[in-house]
């Protein structure tokens, strides 16, 4: 036999493990193992019991198809041009108006005047818990004075004691939850917060407000182009385009109508916000379960390494 051959019919047997070695250096590392694992485990649990309950309610909202948006895109493919040079917004469907109002729910100036005019500033940035016999927030003092009902917080420049509009932007997008169903157009609208009490309203108020801000929108430009169209059928002696005109009176006049027979103008609820009884999170168990074992994990890595170091 040549020399190629006998190393082709022996084995090698360097990189197989070696079991017994194997449990040899896990049972000599067995105090390190168990102690990193045992203190991964509570802190874990120390930290699940610190985290606060956060608990989400959310609504389920439909498009509004009303009937003058019906009117309107018909209109918009006969008199879209001309309509335009009139300076007149007869709309593109109402799935894109949909996407607007969601577009306009989560934007900087939206949001901005949400807090200021619910005056929502204290329990958005200074609440750090929640009593559910009192059903009260937890205020930090450090945050917020409550009996001398002033901002407190000491911070660094450029912020102030009271919070920005840019900071509250950013803290209240961090629990605003904001989703459309490609395929049904459902829209779903979720406020995540330490009281339940808080994230149900707040869902009811983003919606209520949402709808009149479109329809006072909508309000203005029917009421803006109504004024046009009028002074245009004045000044011209077409009976053609006095038919156009009146024909776009007409709908911007339904806008105006249905605007103040309804108040979900945009979204309609299908499912409305309740107060709920479950937190959202943190999952306890989750967070003791997957910190216990990446503490086990670590551990065996520290046993392997202190073996290959001597």
């Amino acid at each position: 036999m040549t020399e190629t051959q006998q190393t082709l019919a022996t084995p090698d047997y360097d990189d197989e493990i070696d079991l017994r070695e194997l449990f040899r250096v896990l049972w000599k590392g067995k105090w390190l193992i168990g102690g990193i694992t045992a203190t991964a485990a509570v802190i874990s649990v120390i930290v699940a019991l610190v985290l606060p309950n956060i608990y989400r309610a959310e609504a389920l909202l439909a498009p509004n198809d009303q009937e003058a948006a019906g009117g309107l895109s018909a209109l918009a493919a006969q008199y879209g041009g001309l309509a335009s040079l009139a300076g007149i917004n007869l709309g593109s469907g109402s799935s894109d108006r949909t996407l607007l109002g969601l577009e306009i729910l989560k934007s900087r100036k939206f949001i901005s005047e949400f807090i200021e005019r619910r005056d929502i500033l204290v329990p958005l940035m200074a609440a750090t818990g929640w009593d559910p016999e009192t059903r009260q927030l937890v205020i930090d003092p450090d945050q917020y004075d409550v009996v001398g009902k002033q901002w407190v917080r000491d911070v660094n420049p450029p912020k102030k004691p009271v919070p920005s509009m840019q900071e509250a932007y950013k803290a209240f997008s961090g629990v605003l939850s904001v989703s459309q169903n490609k395929k049904s157009g459902f829209v779903t609208v979720a406020v995540e917060h330490l009281s339940p009490d808080v994230a149900r309203q707040w869902t009811d108020w983003l919606i209520q407000d949402l709808n009149s801000s479109i329809m006072r929108q909508d309000v203005a430009e029917a009421k803006q182009a109504i004024h046009y169209l009028n002074e245009q059928i004045k000044n011209t002696s077409l009976s053609g385009l006095k038919e156009v005109f009146f024909s776009l009176i007409e709908e911007q006049t339904k806008t105006v109508m249905l605007a103040s027979v309804t108040e979900e103008y945009l979204l309609k609820t299908v499912d409305p916000a309740i107060t709920p009884e479950k937190r959202h999170r943190p999952s306890r168990s989750l967070i003791v379960i997957l910190s216990t074992l990446f503490g086990g994990l670590l551990s065996l890595v520290a046993v392997f390494v202190m073996n290959e170091a001597r």
